[in-house]
């Protein structure tokens, strides 16, 4: 069974049992094979070890036959990935940002600097994004008044 059907199927699944992040997590549980990691996060198991090959995942634990053993600290950071991977911050950086974090506290401002930049370049695309949702707001409202206008292409 995986942790997503373990999460449909067991009461002490629920939002309001969610850790801090809001992720759903198994009473108790803290060990979740590659193929649960894979179905809970959505990532496949080729992209979870692309990801440990590369140095953007830490070390994952193996159990005694070698099989990966995610915990729930390894889904905390692969949630964090994630919104990183939304930013639009390519891999180097993700790569270079674990790498502090292994590295230490005194990679603090080099970390606080990288996630900086990125919050920068974010909030230029919701200032892209905003703009456009102008525009088709516009557009939609033109065609809500169903005003027979010809159309500007260019």
């Amino acid at each position: 069974m995986t942790v997503v059907q373990v999460a449909k199927s067991k009461p002490g699944w629920a939002r309001d049992c969610a850790d801090g992040d809001g992720h759903l997590r198994p009473d108790g549980r803290d060990q979740y094979t590659i193929s649960e990691v894979a179905d809970f996060t959505g990532l496949s198991a080729h992209t979870l070890r692309w990801y440990e090959r590369i140095g953007l995942m830490p070390h994952v634990d193996r159990s005694h036959t070698g099989q990966r053993r995610f915990s729930n600290r390894d889904l905390d950071w692969l949630a964090f990935v994630g919104k990183l991977r939304l930013t639009g911050m390519p891999v180097a950086d993700m790569v270079t940002y674990a790498e502090m974090v292994r590295a230490g506290d005194q990679t603090f401002a080099e970390r606080r600097a990288l996630l900086e930049s990125t919050r920068v370049d974010v909030l230029q695309r919701i200032a892209e994004l905003q703009d456009t949702l102008t525009v088709l707001d516009s557009k939609i409202s033109t065609y809500a008044g169903a005003r027979s206008a010809p159309e500007r292409t260019a």
